[in-house]
């Protein structure tokens, strides 16, 4: 089975923002960010839609 990769810290750090920042920016706990790029909790739709719209980035 293949790996799941994510580049979400990859797109939070490119914008120059911390965990911290773009929790309050989405408003959710920081905790969520740090387990979102450690692939280990899926965002629903309408946090993704937020989130992909805060870093400028596609959803895909």
């Amino acid at each position: 089975m293949a790996k799941f990769i994510s580049n979400f810290k990859k797109y939070r750090q490119f914008n120059e923002l911390t965990q911290e920042e773009l929790a309050n920016k989405v408003n959710i706990r920081r905790g969520t960010i740090a387990r979102l790029e450690n692939v280990k909790y899926n965002p629903s739709l309408k946090l993704a839609i937020r989130i992909s719209k805060e870093l400028n980035t596609p959803i895909e």
